[in-house]
């Protein structure tokens, strides 16, 4: 059995619209070519009959010479037949043929304009499809939103789609802005009852009569208040994030990677790894403190989530790419990640493993301000599994023009 052919090409509309109008221009030109071709055969008819017929109560002689020998009665009449018959057929013979060669080049001419006019009459739609796709393609969803059809032109049933999508799209940029304000808002006003919280824990614990349950409860929920805090830093910067970085500045990955291990070496020497640094002059501009953020949330990634039998290790690396990109790529080893998992990896609140959101060490938000923020500065991030456990974890961002 013959497999399916796997690729067939669909014609657009504007090939089906001509076409249309050619096969509708072609049958009324056949049309009016046969119309015409009865009509001047039954003219011939009357015309021929006419020379032979008498009127009532006449006659009709005919005589003529040929070749100077006088016809007249049934010779002449017969000779006559055969010449009108010769004359019908040369008619007939030159009407077709030639309005059949009139008729495919107007056609063809008449295809060519309806391609032309089916190109003017489609370019609104055009104009809308284009703007869907640069909304679709922006690196995230609500990046696009501003992007407006402004359709001009008369009152008809594309303005009025075009009009409707500009609608639609407003109405969504409005929904996102809505969320983004809500999470700042949010996150701005909880956290002064986590400060309070903690200073009040901080002087319970810190009393002369406080017991060591009273200090062990302390410390517990102080850990669980660092963790609220830590939750909602991270729906601040995710926040900032998500919007477009319009203040940029020279900042060069080589040494955001070096103070960033200095920062995390003390993480690694508690969760005994090895960092190895290795780094190149990676030039990019953007915000340092979120390209900071950025490099610290791979790191701190790859050494939580590692080995713990003193055998792990985390490699740091920037560098700079041919195809005009920057690069900082985090590996290490650590549990083996499955590959239809690790896009769930760069979602808000989601991490791998069996780590709950109420008592783990992480917001479960770090790879999602990585994802947000390498988006922000127009780059992106991937991730793939590591050969024996771990992951390899790479963000790019554009070059720094000289």
């Amino acid at each position: 059995m013959r497999a399916p052919w796997p690729f067939r090409p669909q014609p657009t509309l504007r090939l089906r619209l001509t076409l249309v109008y050619g096969a509708l221009f072609l049958l009324a030109g056949l049309t009016l070519l046969g119309v015409t071709y009865l009509l001047f055969n039954q003219q011939l008819n009357q015309s021929f009959e006419s020379r032979f017929t008498a009127e009532p109560g006449t006659t009709k002689q005919l005589f003529f010479f040929k070749d100077g020998v006088r016809l007249e009665g049934a010779e002449a009449v017969e000779w006559l037949r055969r010449q009108e018959e010769a004359l019908r057929g040369a008619a007939v013979t030159s009407l077709l043929t030639q309005g059949a060669i009139a008729l495919l080049a107007v056609a063809g001419g008449a295809v060519g304009l309806g391609w032309v006019v089916a190109g003017r009459v489609l370019a609104p739609l055009h104009l809308v499809t284009d703007t869907a796709r640069r909304i679709a393609a922006a690196p995230l969803a609500e990046r696009g939103l501003h992007e407006r059809i402004s359709l001009r032109g008369p009152e008809d049933e594309v303005k009025e789609l075009a009009d409707t999508f500009d609608t639609m799209v407003e109405r969504l940029d409005h929904s996102f802005d809505g969320q983004r304000r809500f999470v700042a808002n949010a996150s701005h006003e909880l956290r002064t009852p986590l400060t309070l919280n903690r200073a009040l824990v901080e002087l319970a614990m810190h009393r002369r009569t406080a017991s060591a349950d009273v200090k062990e409860l302390g410390e517990s929920l102080l850990e669980i208040n660092a963790r609220h805090e830590r939750l909602i830093s991270g729906l601040l910067l995710l926040a900032r994030s998500e919007q477009e970085i319009a203040d940029r500045s020279p900042v060069d990955l080589a040494d955001v990677v070096t103070h960033v291990i200095e920062q995390t070496a003390a993480d690694a020497r508690d969760a005994k790894l090895t960092v190895y640094e290795v780094t190149a002059q990676a030039p990019t501009t953007g915000d340092a403190l979120l390209l900071e953020r950025l490099v610290h949330n791979l790191v701190e990634n790859g050494i939580r989530y590692n080995v713990d039998d003193g055998t792990g290790w985390v490699r740091v690396v920037s560098r700079t790419v041919s195809d005009g990109r920057v690069e900082v790529e985090v590996s290490n080893t650590g549990p083996n990640v499955p590959p239809y998992d690790i896009p769930l990896l760069f979602k808000p609140f989601h991490r791998h493993g069996t780590e709950r959101v109420v008592t783990g060490s992480s917001a479960g938000l770090g790879l999602s301000i990585v994802r947000s923020v390498a988006l922000a500065h127009g780059g992106d991030v991937r991730a793939k599994p590591r050969d024996g456990g771990g992951l390899i974890v790479t963000a790019a961002l554009p070059r720094a023009r000289a």
